[in-house]
């Protein structure tokens, strides 16, 4: 890419920031707080243990971790092993599976490799001691401990909790603020788990520099409809369980928090139960919208389990065959057997865009429980081709324009110039539901090209309308058919269905021309199945196109 290139998208890129992102960034980079040693303060006492929330175990024997769907053994000096994936290494310090299912048969495991961390891992340097790595091992060892687990010995048990203050300390002075967003946030967790779980002078300044910014971060991430500011159901998945563990905190240390702290809390995770039941699929997990993928965060059931262990009801399901999230930009069809989730929204916060993708009036369908389209997913993190097409025009059910992606998606999570979403509608026209929008993410190329489409759903089918105002070259609307359905011809069938219970729609299209192709579906991190694309070519001349999918023969 040429000079000329880069430098206008980084500006597009770097103009949406605040100024905290830039010159935090180099203070970040160039700060380090000094590493305190000093004894941990006093445990405080605990009314009640640790409840945790469903999460499948990652340790698989002393020295042996499946973390992102990655089996290693962990040798001595693997916390920073180069042969590992950076991604891997930082999920192994998070030490999650201490509040896994079925943590107590493991907890000698848990108190040797506690112990070992803090061997093996002297502050200040490693993946263990970056800001984001140090909130949630701080939050897992505290939950562990309140769970009526032990360190260890009397010696044991004093160098955990002086390596945890110290810990606490040193995150104090690294907080996040250049990066914003669902870090900060675990940030101010970690340091209220803290002021909790100590007594004395010191935890209450902790715990009160974690409420100050949680308060202002809840305002600002929470959206009014429910939603989490940045538009990925599965970091809005982690922000819940977030809450909820908060909630708990201040069960398991009465008068710790302010009570209208501790409503609020109650109040927003309802809220955004509400939220990810909009976004969840039958088959109970989140449709795959920007940074999304499955087995990271808790699924809706299992949140909704915890939340009724702390004595929060989840909202009951909505029968609104029609649903908006209007801040968040996402909608929520139901008709008969078929639920249809569409993107009508920004792609996130201005200046916050790094788990965006060029998704903009992309969707997924669900008939009868099963995923039918869907888009690709995610399988990675690093600067990698792979990701980036990932997060591309291409890896989603939307239109794309010249081989261009509607938002300037770059390196792992950088976006310069967005699609913005304009005239929202939606209704109903006897027994169906219809969605239209239109986005701006291509007027900046030469033919200055408006997108807009059309969502018309009945018990029988569903029918996409796609317009292109302005000139262009060519255009590819995509629709990617699940693995676990077969694309032949015109036909898409299951392939475990028989019978009376086979699973079958046709399609067509009204346009120039179309084809099926291979490609790929990304239901997880580092997993990757086979599937096939319907793609449709719309005419330049026409600028018009319209694919019916038939599910009522």
């Amino acid at each position: 890419m040429s000079l000329a290139t880069r430098l206008p998208r980084l500006w597009h890129t770097v103009r949406h920031l605040r100024p905290v992102q830039i010159y935090g960034r180099a203070w970040h980079r160039l700060h380090r707080p000094r590493v305190a040693h000093a004894p941990a303060p006093q445990m405080a006492a605990f009314e009640r243990g640790w409840i945790a929330c469903a999460r499948e175990a990652s340790m698989l024997g002393p020295t042996r971790f499946r973390l992102l769907n990655d089996e290693h053994e962990i040798g001595a000096n693997d916390w920073n092993s180069a042969r590992l994936p950076k991604l891997w290494l930082y999920n192994l310090h998070y030490f999650d599976d201490l509040n896994a299912c079925g943590a107590a048969s493991r907890e000698h495991w848990h108190r040797d490799l506690i112990a070992r961390w803090i061997a093996d891992n002297p502050p200040p340097a490693g993946n263990g001691w970056e800001p984001y790595c140090l909130s949630l091992r701080i939050v897992n060892w505290i939950k562990w401990r309140c769970g009526g687990q032990l360190f260890g010995d009397a010696a044991r048990a004093r160098a955990a909790l002086d390596s945890l203050a110290t810990q606490v300390r040193f995150l104090r002075g690294r907080l996040e603020r250049h990066l914003l967003g669902n870090h900060l946030w675990a940030n101010y967790k970690a340091l209220l788990f803290a002021g909790a779980f100590f007594e004395g002078s010191e935890a209450v300044r902790w715990r009160e520099l974690g409420l100050h910014g949680l308060r202002a971060q809840i305002g600002e991430q929470i959206l009014a409809d429910g939603g989490h500011f940045e538009r990925s159901p599965m970091y809005h998945a982690i922000l819940l369980e977030d809450l909820l563990d908060l909630v708990q905190l201040a069960l398991v240390y009465p008068g710790a928090f302010p009570e209208r702290d501790v409503q609020l809390w109650r109040d927003k995770a309802r809220a955004m139960l509400s939220w990810l039941a909009v976004m969840t699929h039958p088959d109970g997990d989140i449709a795959f919208f920007n940074d999304a993928a499955h087995g990271i965060a808790p699924t809706l059931a299992q949140l909704q389990d915890y939340a009724r262990a702390l004595a929060i009801e989840p909202p009951p399901a909505s029968r609104e065959p029609l649903q908006l999230l209007p801040q968040s930009g996402y909608a929520r069809l139901q008709c008969g057997e078929a639920v249809l989730i569409c993107d009508v929204g920004e792609i996130g916060p201005d200046y916050l865009p790094g788990h965006a993708h060029a998704d903009t009036l992309s969707f997924e369908l669900s008939l009868r429980g099963r995923r039918v389209l869907v888009n690709a997913g995610i399988s990675r993190y690093d600067i990698d081709p792979q990701r980036l097409w990932q997060r591309g025009t291409a890896a989603h059910n939307t239109v794309e324009i010249d081989g261009e992606d509607s938002s300037e998606v770059w390196s792992s999570f950088r976006v310069a110039r967005r699609a913005r979403p304009r005239a929202v509608a939606h209704g109903r026209d006897g027994e169906a539901l219809w969605l239209s929008a239109a986005h701006d993410g291509y007027r900046r190329l030469k033919g200055r090209p408006l997108h807009r489409r059309r969502w018309v759903l009945t018990p029988r089918g569903l029918r996409i309308e796609d317009r292109i105002e302005g000139r262009f070259g060519e255009a590819v609307a995509r629709l990617r058919v699940h693995p676990d359905f077969d694309a032949d011809g015109h036909d898409i069938r299951c392939r475990d269905g028989e019978g009376d219970n086979e699973l079958r729609l046709r399609w067509r299209s009204e346009a120039a021309g179309d084809a099926l192709t291979p490609s790929r579906y990304h239901p997880g991190f580092g997993l990757s199945r086979a599937c096939t694309v319907i793609e449709t070519a719309l005419d330049p001349r026409v600028g018009t196109a319209t694919l019916v999918l038939d599910w009522g023969h």
